[in-house]
């Protein structure tokens, strides 16, 4: 099968959304990567190329054009590098990109796994493959990400700043019904992270809401505040299966859980409408990385762990696992130098896995 040729009744239609800096070059091998596994296990894969990034505003002026985003509508599922450069002012294609994707696509789930592989150093010394191996569910849309707030008095004595965090019950049982859903598919463990002692009126939205959804999908629920779930991830990750917690603890504890399990280069991500009403957004985390761009060293290994949590996602199971498999299998046998030499062995891997 050649590169984009459908299969009847079993082919997708991805957008990929290369963006800057390593963006291009990591998704390139794991469009590859995807097209391999689509080969070996019978389905069809149809790109459709989207220019949005840094490169694209600072060209265009334009962030998220309207006729863009009907397009990617269209699609099964998005593929995204990585956004950003210096030259663009913090929070533009932040805002007007990620953010708008995720409002206007309804992506009110935020996939993060942490797992510590064979052949990675974790940042603790005495955790092994089998001690780290959580599933973080950061609802994706409200609390402080949701843009409520404003400034009054700019450049005064009397400049005031507000933050809002803005927390729906639809919002947060969508969620966590999501997470509970997920740990009844693991091992039945969920547990809520939030800091309800001090946040008493989300926290309470959120310790109810979750205590009725995981009755409702028969797992068990615990709770630990955010402060000392940090503490938990170093000392005892066990302790965890499925973590579900609102916006901005989900976007610092999915960072730690990273870094434990050998950094941001291998971390996934998965940004789901779990409704299905529209495309789901992947992409690996490490951001665009202007510093190594073009030089050939950058990892794909969170782009291709992001693929794989794409294929899941479509349904296509097997393939999904070959393309861990791959990561995990190239990761113990040494990490590889460079973009070329991961791309070899990955698709090596890929070649050697039973169909």
């Amino acid at each position: 099968m050649t590169t984009g040729e459908p299969v009847p009744g079993r082919s997708y239609v991805i957008a990929h959304l290369p963006g800057d800096g390593i963006g291009p070059e990591v998704t390139e091998v794991a469009r590859g990567c995807v097209d391999a596994a689509a080969a070996r296990r019978g389905f069809g894969v149809q790109w459709r190329h989207c220019a949005l990034g840094a490169r694209h505003y600072l060209d265009t002026g334009e962030i998220l054009p309207g006729e863009v985003l009907e397009e990617l509508r269209k699609t099964d599922a998005v593929l995204l590098g990585a956004v950003g450069d210096p030259q663009v002012p913090p929070g533009v294609l932040e805002r007007g990109l990620l953010l708008a994707l995720r409002a206007e696509l309804d992506l009110y789930v935020n996939l993060r796994p942490s797992r510590l592989r064979a052949g990675v150093d974790g940042a603790v010394a005495r955790h092994r493959p089998g001690d780290f191996d959580i599933m973080m569910v950061r609802e994706n849309t409200e609390g402080l990400y949701a843009g409520a707030g404003g400034t009054v008095h700019r450049g005064t004595d009397f400049e005031t700043a507000t933050e809002e965090s803005l927390n729906t019950r639809a919002g947060v049982a969508r969620c966590v019904r999501y997470a509970a859903g997920l740990a009844a598919g693991r091992q039945g463990r969920l547990t809520l992270v939030h800091k309800t002692n001090v946040l008493t009126h989300a926290g309470d939205l959120w310790l109810r809401t979750s205590q009725e959804e995981a009755e409702a999908a028969a797992v068990t629920l615990d709770y630990a505040h955010v402060d000392a779930a940090c503490l938990y991830l170093v000392e005892d990750p066990g302790r965890f299966d499925v973590i579900v917690t609102d916006n901005l603890f989900g976007d610092i504890l999915s960072d730690l859980g990273a870094a434990l399990t050998g950094g941001l280069g291998l971390a996934p991500s998965g940004n789901l409408n779990p409704a299905r009403t529209g495309p789901s957004v992947f992409e690996p985390v490490h951001g665009s990385a202007p510093d190594i761009a073009g030089t050939g060293q950058a990892s794909p290994a969170g782009a291709v762990l992001s693929a794989a949590l794409m294929l899941d996602h479509l349904g296509e199971r097997e393939a999904a696992a070959d393309l861990d498999a791959a990561v995990s299998g190239v990761l113990a046998a040494g990490v590889p130098a460079g973009t070329r030499a991961w791309e070899n062995a990955l698709l090596a891997s890929l070649t050697a896995v039973p169909a």
